[in-house]
This record gives C-alpha cells, structure tokens and sequence, in this order.
C-alpha cells in the first residue's frame, strides 16, 4: 500500500514531504514487532500513526487498546495497566485484568507516555524486555505479548537528564523513532486542512460552506498555530457556526486567531542557564541587569551635568552636552539591547534645563530595585505572619525563590 492509498484510508490530509516520511516509517514499520515512539507537539494528530501500525501488521485481527497515561490518576494507573488482585488496596472487591493483559496478541498505544511515574516505567521496561508482569497484589509472575506504540509531546531525551523519565526505558521505546511535524512546519497543508473541516461542519450544521478571501488566506497561513490542527479545527468550527457570511475576510478571520503569547516573551536572559527558571524570575533577571545600566547612565548624565553646570548658557555648551548625553543613551541603549534584547526602557532626550529641574528629585530617588524588593518582601511576610506559601502567591514568585530571596536579603523572619 504506497503512501496515497494511506491517507486515503486513514483519512489524512496533507502533502508535506515530512508528514509523507513519517507515514512510509509506520508503514514499513508496521509488519514487525519493534517498539515504535512518536513524537510532536499537542495537536499533530499523534494518534492515527498507532492505528496504521496496528491496521497494517500481523495483529490486525487482534485487539487495539489507547491509554492516555496522562488522564489516569497515579494512585491508579498500576492497577488499569497490569491489573489487580481482590483485596489488594481499598475498594479492590475483586480481581481485575489490566490492558496488557487483555490487549495480549495486539497493540497498545501509550499516549502521553512521559507522564507515567517512575515505579509505573519500571513495569513497563520488564514487559519490554521479558513479557512479564504482576498484578497490583500479587506475586504470580504473568506474561504476554503485545506490541508497544508510545507517544508524547514532551522531549524525553531532556526529561531524563532530569531524572523524571528512565534512561533505559527511553531507549526501549525509542527503538523506532516517528517525529510528526506541526502545523506551521507544512505551511502547504493549512488551508487543505481548513477547507476540509470548513466542508465537514457545513454538512453537520446544513449550512453553505465558509469560503476564505484571498487576503484571510494569506493571514491563515501566516499565523503560527500553537494548538496546531485541533486549533486550526476548532477555529474553523467557530466561524462556520457564527459567521452569517459565508465569505470570511481578514478582519473577520482576525477575530478567531487568539495572539500567541509566547512571540511577545521577552527573549531569554543569555546568563540564564538555569532551565527550571520561570518567566517571571527571567523577567526580573532582565530587569535588574537594565537597572544597572541606567543607574550608570544617570551617574554620568549629571557628572557632566555638574562639570558643565557654571559655564553652561543659553548658546554656550548647551549643544556638546546634549552631544554628550545622546552619545551615553546610544551606548546605553546598545549594550541593554546585547544583554535583554527587548525594549522594556527607553529613555527620553532632555535638555539640560529640564536636567536641572529635575536633578534634585532624581538624587534622593532609592537607585536600588533590590531595596524595593526587599521593601515588598518584608511587607507580604508581616501581613501573612511569615507564612512563606502565602506570601509567595501574592507576590507571584515560587516558594523556593522566596526563601532564596530571605536569605540574599538576611530578612529575619
């Protein structure tokens, strides 16, 4: 069956030569027993590769079971995937068969895989590597033989430098890799994908199909889908249904493309190396390091300003300290853009009487945003009588950073 016959039966749309090579992987794939791991963001459509494995091998005749690892509370996920004994926890009023158990001769597709506990992904590697299993409450070893599709839109490889996903299951699974692209990586696919499901909504709602303008095309195209083709569905089920006219423009289309959050992110802090470190403390690291090049700006601003302060005039020196202080705020500017790469602050050109005037008030402002850290700090511990947990969700900081923060600042509690 070559590629073209597949998405004909498996009901996929798209042309991308990447989409085209993941499809002839299950395909070739299909006809063994090897573990296969598909990967790609939420959204891709990971769950029809399992189904073209299971549908073109040998055990096609055989059971297909689809577990989504993430949706089965942890307390319980032993007992559904290998089953329990009766009486082996509370509520266990009889024996139960798992899904390896049942789907024994057929496949299994573990969704979500990289949400499984650790002492789950030690069961799960000996049925790898030997069939074997016991049930939840018993010492009788079981065997059995399915065929194991994972899936998961986490990156694994970095999940195990992180200790969360085992090093050896990782390469057990991955004995086969599929990687299924996003939507904004087979641009030529998202208005077939969008005209399809404008098609299929129009017959479900009896109601004339929605037709794009050439100018809501482009725009279509353009836009990044984060959700990818779930978003792109749910958008066209959207103005299918409220949209009265059936020809949508851009400024119509605009509406339904919610801006992605993660293009306006402040781009990442270059010392940051710390990858467990949250936006908002990568905000604060930008910020502090832009307060320390403006702290610096205004020091030399009004050194100048005091150098030049008994000969300066109307037309006398006034053009080379603004030469001066226009020369300062380009290489201030320069180096906050090499360090944040974002355009948080941007100072205002004075002249050097609006300089005076203002000079006084600026030398008795607190130069220290960490002062007013600390300020904030002190004030949300007395007001939730020091309870770290509390104070740490007012002022929207983890709990680990805040008692980092106590001691940096030697607040004593």
């Amino acid at each position: 069956m070559d590629t073209q016959q597949i998405k004909q039966r498996f009901g996929i749309i798209g042309s991308s030569p990447m989409l085209d090579r993941a499809i002839n992987i299950a395909a070739q794939v299909a006809l063994t027993d090897l573990s296969v791991l598909i990967t790609g963001e939420s959204g891709v459509g990971k769950e029809v590769m399992p189904q073209i494995i299971h549908q073109l091998g040998s055990r096609k005749h055989n059971k297909y079971i689809p577990v989504n690892c993430g949706a089965i509370p942890e307390g319980t996920i032993d007992s559904e995937l290998f089953g329990h004994e009766k009486g082996a926890f509370t509520g266990a009023h009889e024996a139960r068969k798992g899904y390896f158990e049942v789907a024994d001769g057929g496949t299994i597709f573990l969704d979500e895989v990289g949400e499984l506990p650790l002492s789950t992904q030690a069961r799960l590697l000996r049925i790898l590597e030997t069939g074997e299993f016991i049930k939840v409450g018993s010492s009788k070893v079981q065997k059995t033989d399915v065929r194991i599709v994972a899936a998961t839109n986490v990156k694994l490889a970095e999940a195990v430098k992180k200790n969360k996903f085992r090093e050896d299951l990782f390469y057990r699974l991955n004995t086969v890799p599929i990687v299924l692209p996003s939507l904004r990586e087979r641009k030529e696919d998202i208005h077939l994908l969008f005209r399809k499901f404008a098609s299929d909504f129009a017959s479900k709602y009896r109601m004339p199909s929605i037709q794009l303008t050439p100018e809501a095309t482009e725009m279509l195209i353009k836009y990044p889908w984060p959700g990818n083709i779930r978003q792109l569905k749910n958008v066209a089920e959207q103005i299918s249904v409220i949209e009265n006219n059936r020809e949508i423009s851009a400024s119509i289309l605009s509406h339904y493309l919610p801006i992605d959050s993660t293009q306006t992110l402040p781009a990442l802090y270059k010392g940051a190396e710390n990858s467990d470190l949250s936006e908002r403390e990568i905000l604060y690291k930008v910020l502090f390091d832009l307060k320390d090049d403006v702290n610096e700006l205004k020091k030399l601003v009004f050194g100048i300003l005091n150098s030049n302060k008994s000969n300066l005039t109307e037309n006398d020196g006034s053009d080379s300290l603004i030469k001066s202080i226009q020369h300062l705020y380009a290489k201030s500017t320069t180096e906050t853009e090499e360090n944040a790469k974002s355009e948080v602050y941007k100072p205002k050109i004075i002249t050097p009487e609006e300089a005076f005037d203002a000079h006084e008030e600026i030398e008795e402002e607190s130069l220290s945003l960490a002062d007013k850290e600390k300020e904030m700090i002190l004030k949300s511990l007395q007001k939730h009588n020091n309870r770290r947990r509390k104070a740490a969700e007012e002022l929207g900081i983890s709990e680990r950073t805040l008692y980092r923060k106590i001691k940096e600042y030697d607040i004593n509690e």
